[in-house]
């Protein structure tokens, strides 16, 4: 199974990537196997539709086709200002652009949507305007109670993960939530 891990965030030491390493460590921990791949959206140039008439850019058809090969997203995202930053939105700009004949990267995509911020809500006023632009492009968003890491920066952090019980828990809970979204005939082990 594959499993794309995209961070809202481009900050280098972000909240919202600790988020994604931690689901690294629980699926690493999950029967089955399982690989993981990071999508950074910072890669990705602007959304310009004469750009993406011109055949895109290298990044965006690397970030297409990792996208398209995935059982599951799983997206990390930071509130600013209540909302997903543009950055993320920009990403998701690309990635529901269908080639062709060809359906969206996104469309049907098991997606799992989680947060992270330095704030007492943890990232949660983001998702639902997360929720509803994945619902627009096609995705099979996750039902699941939202998950997100509040005051995450005080969080302890070991290995690049987050270990506090609580949300390690929480988030292991939308893995397996996520991972038995997967269409059967998948090899999945919950």
């Amino acid at each position: 199974m594959k499993i794309v891990l995209m961070s809202g965030s481009t900050r280098r030491d972000s909240l919202n990537t600790t988020v994604l390493e931690t689901v690294r460590h629980i699926l690493a921990g999950l029967p089955g196997t399982h690989e993981t791949v990071a999508l950074s959206v910072a890669e990705l140039p602007f959304y310009e539709a004469g750009l993406e008439l011109a055949d895109g850019s290298p990044a965006v058809r690397a970030a297409k086709e990792l996208v398209a090969g995935a059982d599951v997203l799983f997206i990390s995202t930071p509130a600013y200002n209540g909302a997903m930053p543009g950055a993320l939105k920009n990403a998701l700009d690309w990635l529901s652009r269908a080639e062709g004949a060809t359906p969206s990267p996104l469309t049907g995509r098991v997606t799992a949507v989680t947060s992270a911020s330095p704030g007492a809500r943890g990232g949660l006023d983001a998702q639902p305007g997360l929720v509803a632009v994945l619902g627009r492009c096609g995705a099979r968003v996750v039902e699941h109670e939202p998950v997100g890491a509040a005051r995450a920066g005080a969080l302890e952090v070991e290995d690049g993960r987050f270990t506090e019980p609580e949300l390690v828990a929480r988030l292991e809970s939308l893995v397996r939530a996520a991972l038995a979204a997967v269409p059967a005939g998948a090899e999945v082990l919950v």
